[in-house]
Protein backbone atom coordinates (compact mmCIF):
# COMPACT_ATOMS: atom_id res chain seq x y z
CA UNK A 1 0.00 0.00 0.00
CA UNK A 2 2.35 2.71 -1.22
CA UNK A 3 -0.03 5.49 -2.21
CA UNK A 4 1.24 8.96 -2.90
CA UNK A 5 -0.69 10.26 0.09
CA UNK A 6 1.00 7.81 2.47
CA UNK A 7 4.46 8.47 1.00
CA UNK A 8 4.02 12.23 1.26
CA UNK A 9 2.51 12.12 4.74
CA UNK A 10 5.24 9.83 6.07
CA UNK A 11 7.89 12.31 4.95
CA UNK A 12 6.36 14.97 7.19
CA UNK A 13 5.18 12.70 9.98
CA UNK A 14 8.55 11.05 10.68
CA UNK A 15 10.25 14.12 12.20
CA UNK A 16 7.06 15.23 13.96
CA UNK A 17 6.53 11.81 15.56
CA UNK A 18 10.19 11.53 16.55
CA UNK A 19 10.06 14.97 18.15
CA UNK A 20 6.85 14.02 19.94
CA UNK A 21 8.49 10.83 21.23
CA UNK A 22 11.33 12.93 22.68
CA UNK A 23 8.74 15.21 24.31
CA UNK A 24 7.03 12.19 25.90
CA UNK A 25 10.42 10.88 27.05
CA UNK A 26 11.33 14.17 28.72
CA UNK A 27 7.87 14.59 30.24
CA UNK A 28 7.89 11.09 31.70
CA UNK A 29 10.01 11.55 34.77
CA UNK A 30 7.46 14.06 36.10
CA UNK A 31 4.16 12.77 34.73
CA UNK A 32 2.79 9.74 32.85
CA UNK A 33 4.81 8.80 29.81
CA UNK A 34 8.51 8.26 29.72
CA UNK A 35 10.86 5.88 28.04
CA UNK A 36 8.46 3.06 27.19
CA UNK A 37 5.73 5.15 25.60
CA UNK A 38 8.23 7.46 23.90
CA UNK A 39 10.09 4.45 22.49
CA UNK A 40 6.86 3.00 21.10
CA UNK A 41 6.00 6.30 19.41
CA UNK A 42 9.48 6.49 17.86
CA UNK A 43 9.16 2.90 16.64
CA UNK A 44 5.76 3.66 15.13
CA UNK A 45 7.31 6.59 13.26
CA UNK A 46 10.00 4.37 11.73
CA UNK A 47 7.55 1.57 10.90
CA UNK A 48 5.22 4.05 9.18
CA UNK A 49 8.15 5.29 7.14
CA UNK A 50 9.13 1.72 6.25
CA UNK A 51 5.58 0.93 5.11
CA UNK A 52 5.44 4.03 2.95
CA UNK A 53 8.95 4.23 1.50
CA UNK A 54 10.30 0.70 1.81
CA UNK A 55 12.45 -1.05 4.36
CA UNK A 56 15.78 -0.39 2.65
CA UNK A 57 15.10 3.36 2.48
CA UNK A 58 14.24 3.42 6.18
CA UNK A 59 17.32 1.40 7.12
CA UNK A 60 19.38 3.93 5.17
CA UNK A 61 17.96 6.72 7.33
CA UNK A 62 18.56 4.94 10.63
CA UNK A 63 22.20 4.18 9.69
CA UNK A 64 22.80 1.86 12.66
CA UNK A 65 21.24 -1.51 13.32
CA UNK A 66 18.40 -1.17 15.85
CA UNK A 67 19.81 -4.16 17.73
CA UNK A 68 22.75 -1.97 18.75
CA UNK A 69 20.36 0.25 20.74
CA UNK A 70 19.39 -2.58 23.09
CA UNK A 71 22.73 -3.09 24.92
CA UNK A 72 23.38 0.66 24.95
CA UNK A 73 19.98 1.28 26.55
CA UNK A 74 20.43 -1.54 29.05
CA UNK A 75 23.85 -0.20 30.03
CA UNK A 76 22.49 3.33 30.48
CA UNK A 77 19.57 2.13 32.61
CA UNK A 78 21.85 -0.08 34.69
CA UNK A 79 24.40 2.70 35.21
CA UNK A 80 21.68 5.11 36.30
CA UNK A 81 20.55 2.56 38.87
CA UNK A 82 24.01 1.71 40.18
CA UNK A 83 25.30 5.32 40.30
CA UNK A 84 23.90 5.95 43.81
CA UNK A 85 25.74 2.88 45.14
CA UNK A 86 29.07 3.83 43.59
CA UNK A 87 29.00 7.59 44.16
CA UNK A 88 27.07 8.11 47.40
CA UNK A 89 26.76 4.73 49.14
CA UNK A 90 22.97 4.86 48.76
CA UNK A 91 20.58 2.01 47.82
CA UNK A 92 20.20 0.79 44.23
CA UNK A 93 17.90 2.97 42.07
CA UNK A 94 17.82 5.88 44.53
CA UNK A 95 16.93 9.04 42.66
CA UNK A 96 19.77 11.52 42.28
CA UNK A 97 18.86 15.07 41.27
CA UNK A 98 20.96 17.96 40.01
CA UNK A 99 20.21 20.90 42.31
CA UNK A 100 19.87 23.54 39.57
CA UNK A 101 16.84 23.88 37.29
CA UNK A 102 17.76 23.52 33.59
CA UNK A 103 15.82 25.56 30.99
CA UNK A 104 14.45 22.81 28.71
CA UNK A 105 14.87 19.67 30.80
CA UNK A 106 13.70 21.02 34.14
CA UNK A 107 15.20 19.13 37.06
CA UNK A 108 17.83 16.74 35.78
CA UNK A 109 17.92 13.44 37.62
CA UNK A 110 18.85 9.82 37.34
CA UNK A 111 15.22 9.00 36.42
CA UNK A 112 15.73 10.74 33.07
CA UNK A 113 18.78 8.58 32.31
CA UNK A 114 16.87 5.44 33.29
CA UNK A 115 13.97 6.49 31.04
CA UNK A 116 16.39 7.19 28.19
CA UNK A 117 17.81 3.69 28.57
CA UNK A 118 14.31 2.22 28.47
CA UNK A 119 13.56 4.37 25.40
CA UNK A 120 16.58 2.97 23.55
CA UNK A 121 15.78 -0.62 24.52
CA UNK A 122 12.15 -0.31 23.39
CA UNK A 123 13.12 1.25 20.06
CA UNK A 124 15.81 -1.37 19.50
CA UNK A 125 13.63 -4.36 20.36
CA UNK A 126 10.57 -3.15 18.47
CA UNK A 127 12.42 -2.23 15.29
CA UNK A 128 14.51 -5.40 15.33
CA UNK A 129 11.38 -7.53 15.58
CA UNK A 130 9.41 -5.58 12.96
CA UNK A 131 12.31 -5.36 10.50
CA UNK A 132 13.10 -9.07 10.89
CA UNK A 133 9.48 -10.02 10.24
CA UNK A 134 9.32 -7.68 7.24
CA UNK A 135 12.55 -9.05 5.74
CA UNK A 136 11.42 -12.66 6.05
CA UNK A 137 8.04 -12.00 4.41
Amino acid sequence: MKTIILRTASTYLLPVLLLFSIFILLRGHYSPGGGFVGGLIASIAWVLHAFAKGLENTKGLIRIHPGFLMPVGLALAFLSGIAPIVAFDMPFMTGLWYPEHLPILGSLGSALFFDTGVYLVVVGVTLTIIFTITESA
